[in-house]
């Protein structure tokens, strides 16, 4: 028996062509959204199909694709790594993919498609979210949503939506106490009828969301909106220990197993079968209620037992200490602070040095020069290697540095979040260096707070060792996170590996429009998120080249210029010597690379834009570019990289491009080493459309293998400018 999603008997590559549609999108580089429409229309073409491409860059949707596109599709593949919305797609038979599956296995997607589940809603099939997508269909066969990928958008997708709330919070919490805090016994106390006290209770606000935020968009990430309020709700019981008995809550570690809890038990109840009259009051009634009961319940009943013992065993264990050497009591209770910043064992040793202020202030001491070292360490990290953070990471550093200041270790927890096995070691160990050196030198804190500011207020006795042990804590925490992401790889990687994200996490944040989305995403380009990120393209047909277009060819189509057209809407031709719109002209063309690694040739693509004199500082400009790789390499895979950057340190859109006869290792996705090097840069101001555009332009036709090997083949500059020309 045939579904009626089923193409006509006979369709296939023996038989009559199929009608099919597909979606590409990528919240990271815009290139890959491209690539992977011309290599799906490609593959389509020498199959003997008919496919049309909507892609869902950052300039927006192209190519849109119509409801009678739809009803006449045979199958639809969504290859992609952001948010994409399927309730147009209901009925027909839907194959969900990461965006590299769609550059480098278009032909095998074509195949899957005819055995591809059919998309019955949101409350079924295969989801909606690019994330969530990949989740439900298991990968949909393709292998480019693999499990680390999910994980780590949905983890990236958590931490993009907890930072403003961390950064409101702390800050409003910080201003609070520096301008209306009284230091007295009790610490540092804010008067009840004071302004600051309203302030205060405001920044405590936004600091309660923080994890309830964390683990809400995790899941939403993971399963889309019939998640997100077993996600809070499970969030919120996280971070309230009175819940199950215990005095501290299980902090963002809890958070982030509620998230990946409450997401994973949401796709489990889609899969359920039920009856049809019950599907439209599964995502907005049934889902919720069931997975937000049973999660909590779970949670309260099975694992807030073993929090509340483990906090108890804690405690027990650190009262059986208090006579032991000082230098060990420090690093124990340094390694305990830094630990989850706010989770069972940070508060088990700040209770317990706060309840021994009185009688030996000392313990406090150690503390209270361990509270700080995590978001000072990381905020330092990100001033001393920029280029390893994104814009968002960057900023997110500032609000730490000051957040640390006023001993509000919570500023460190969108960088454990982001990357628990480099972060926390790091800040273990800067804590446990600041606790020892406090506790021999016999540090004293009269108050139950800690950072610099209870130093500044008077309530330290042995102020100079207590700033020693702060900041050499801090230096080593940001030392030992700089190590430990340069060998690891740890900068959150917005592009294709591991993720499609991040590798855009999400990066993303990069918080653009909805959940998923947002992991991955990338703060560059039109960006997507915090940082220069823009959020998700708009669905809006605007944007559309050929909309009604149909078939291989209207999926090719390019990007139409925006460089002068003539009354007629013809693109008038460029200089001679010039292409891509004048930006890439004979000035900014090498036969050959000197460089033979990534870094270098970077440097060297720099200089050579510098000739133009367009660029007023070379060096700013190769940090932006290296902020760029950073975040996911721009290396494309087909021998093809594209390094760019949007910074003020050219003072208008510049081209590149070089050739590497042996090719240089710059992390591609296939493993090819790049032989063709694009650099783009453009200001500020123009980086929504200017860059976008050229990136669409040269992805687009790199695809294409006889240009390329053109290209490589050309003489001399004349003939690669001839080849070039193509472009446009």
């Amino acid at each position: 028996m045939t579904s009626p999603a089923d193409p006509p008997n006979g369709a296939g590559a023996s038989g009559p062509g199929l009608k099919l549609l597909a979606v590409t999108a990528c919240p990271t580089g815009i290139a890959h959204t491209y690539m992977a429409a011309e290599k799906l229309a490609q593959a389509a073409e020498s199959l003997g199909h008919s496919m049309k491409v909507e892609t869902q860059g950052s300039i927006g949707a192209e190519n849109v694709l119509s409801d009678n596109d739809v009803s006449e599709a045979d199958g639809i593949i969504i290859a992609a790594d952001k948010d994409v919305d399927r309730s147009r797609f209901v009925g027909k038979r839907v194959l969900v993919v990461g965006v590299a599956d769609g550059i480098h296995r278009p032909q095998r997607l074509i195949e899957q498609v005819l055995d591809a589940p059919v998309y019955e809603g949101d409350g079924s099939g295969a989801g909606r979210g690019g994330v969530s997508g990949a989740a439900a269909s298991g990968g949909g066969g393709g292998g480019g949503s693999k499990g680390r990928s999910v994980t780590y958008k949905a983890l990236m997708n958590g931490v993009s939506y907890m930072i403003p709330f961390v950064v409101v919070g702390g800050l409003l919490i910080a201003v609070s106490l520096a301008l209306g805090g009284d230091t007295t016994s009790k610490g540092i106390v804010i008067p009840d009828d004071s302004f600051w006290k309203t302030v205060n209770d405001i920044g405590s606000i936004g600091f309660e969301l923080m994890i309830p935020a964390l683990s809400g968009y995790i899941a939403y990430a993971i399963a889309d909106r019939p998640a997100l309020v077993p996600g809070m709700v499970g969030g919120w019981i996280a971070a309230h220990g009175e819940l199950y008995d215990s005095e501290a809550g299980a902090g963002f570690i809890g958070a982030i197993v509620t998230g990946f809890l409450a997401g994973y038990l949401v796709l489990w109840i889609k899969r359920v079968k039920v009856p049809k009259f019950v599907q439209p009051i599964m995502p907005i009634i049934v889902i919720p209620i069931v997975a937000t009961s049973a999660l909590g319940l779970f949670f309260i009943y099975v694992l807030g037992e073993p929090i509340s013992w483990v906090f108890e065993q804690l405690t027990d264990w650190l009262g059986g200490l208090t006579g032991t050497s000082a230098a060990v009591l420090g690093i124990i209770l340094g390694l305990m602070i830094a630990f989850d910043m706010g989770g069972p064992v940070n508060k088990t040793a700040f209770l317990f040095g706060a309840g021994l202020v009185s009688k030996n202030p000392e313990v406090m001491g150690a503390c209270a020069a361990a509270i700080p070292v995590p978001p000072l360490g990381q905020g330092l990290a990100t001033l001393l290697r920029r280029r390893m953070f994104d814009d968002q990471e960057r900023e997110t550093g500032l609000a730490a540095l000051f957040m640390g200041f006023f001993g509000i270790t919570e500023g460190a927890i969108p960088f454990a979040a982001a990357r628990p096995a480099r972060v926390i070691p790091a800040n273990m160990v800067g804590g446990a260096v600041a606790g020892a050196i406090a506790g021999v030198a016999s540090v004293e804190d009269n108050v139950p707070h800690g950072g610099p500011i209870v130093a500044v207020l008077g309530a330290v006795g042995g102020v100079p060792m207590f700033f020693v042990a702060v900041v050499v804590g801090t230096a080593v925490t940001a030392l030992v996170t700089i190590g430990l992401m340069s060998v690891g790889g740890g900068a959150v990687d917005s592009g294709s590996a591991p993720v499609g994200v991040g590798a855009e996490v999400g990066v993303g944040a990069e918080v653009g429009g909805s959940g998923a989305s947002s992991v991955a995403a990338e703060p560059v380009l039109a960006g997507v998120g915090g940082g220069g990120r823009t959020g998700e393209a708009g669905g809006a047909a605007s944007g559309a080249a050929g909309g009604a277009a149909s078939g291989a060819a209207g999926a090719r189509k390019a990007v139409a210029s925006t460089g002068v057209a003539a009354e007629t809407g013809e693109v008038e031709a460029a200089p001679a010597g010039q292409v891509l719109s004048g930006y890439l002209t004979e000035q900014t063309v090498k036969e050959r690379l000197a460089a033979d690694g990534k870094d270098a040739a970077i440097r060297e693509m720099a200089e050579l834009l510098a000739a133009t004199g367009k660029v007023a500082d070379a060096e700013e400009l190769v940090r932006a570019a290296f902020a760029r790789e950073d975040q996911g390499t721009t290396g494309l895979g087909e021998e093809i990289a594209i390094p760019h950057a949007k910074t003020d340190a050219v003072t208008a859109p510049v081209v590149g491009f070089a050739r590497s006869p042996e090719g240089i290792e710059w992390g591609a996705p296939d493993g090819t080493k790049a032989r063709l090097v694009f650099m783009i840069a453009v200001p500020e101001a123009d980086a929504g459309d200017e860059h976008l555009r050229i990136l669409a332009l040269l992805s687009r036709k790199l695809m294409v293998e006889e240009f390329r090997e053109r290209l490589l083949g050309a003489g001399d500059v004349e003939g690669i400018l001839g080849v070039l020309g193509e472009i446009e």
